[in-house]
């Protein structure tokens, strides 16, 4: 095992709702959080990675990664990672958003467990929200089974716990925890498109404004760019 001191990995995109998930285990560990980022060819991710670093050290975290995961964009099957496909600008009514990455939470998940259990982590934090997502694996049921993995496929001794605090609460819910912790809004980035500045079209950007409007603050990213 692992002597950083870690007593939990948080999974950071360099999004809105990862860095309120990352602040809520910033509160109750301190610095002693891992940070674990991710880039599978994503149209944005550059733009990602640099706002995972800039929140990464915002909160002095010295134990993070970056994980290589661009062979879900050679295996397809997202507007997030597949150019020709065009980024939808709504959810798309009921059924699941082009924007879906198949299986991508699962996968990212496992990782963090396997991290966990080399730094003798006993939690994972990971922001995934379920009132405004269509996504499978975002949802409480996906979770609830997963947990169910981690017990069965882990030493009993690890006992690592997946904690999802955002999972109920809508976008400017999420916000006002972020207020209330003193996240670093300002240095996260939601556009699924564009990386000099948010598109504003798509569905991303436009759970982001109405979570703004919601909350009666301008978004800072927004008025950045003014």
């Amino acid at each position: 095992m692992s002597s950083t001191g870690a007593r939990a990995v948080a999974l950071l995109s360099g999004g809105l709702d990862s860095c309120v998930g990352l602040a809520i285990a910033v509160s109750r560990h301190g610095p002693r959080v891992a940070a674990l980022h991710a880039g599978y060819g994503q149209r944005t991710a550059a733009r990602e990675l640099e706002s995972t670093l800039a929140i990464a050290n915002h909160y002095d975290l010295e134990t993070r990664r970056t994980l290589d995961l661009t062979w879900l964009r050679d295996m397809g099957g997202s507007s997030l990672t597949d150019t020709p496909l065009p980024v939808p600008e709504t959810s798309e009514g009921d059924g699941v958003p082009t924007t879906y990455v198949p299986f991508r939470n699962a996968i990212l998940l496992a990782a963090a467990v396997a991290w966990a259990e080399v730094l003798g982590a006993g939690e994972i934090y990971c922001g995934a929200h379920a009132v405004d997502s269509a996504y499978p694996d975002t949802q409480p049921a996906f979770f609830a089974a997963f947990d169910e993995v981690v017990r069965q496929g882990t030493p009993k001794i690890t006992r690592i716990q997946v904690r999802t605090p955002l999972l109920e609460l809508d976008k400017a819910a999420i916000i006002r925890r972020g207020q209330d912790l003193g996240a670093p809004l300002h240095l996260t980035w939601s556009c699924y498109e564009r990386q000099d500045r948010p598109c504003q079209r798509c569905h991303s950007c436009h759970l982001r404004a109405r979570g703004f409007a919601a909350v009666g603050i301008t978004d800072p990213i927004a008025a950045s760019k003014d």
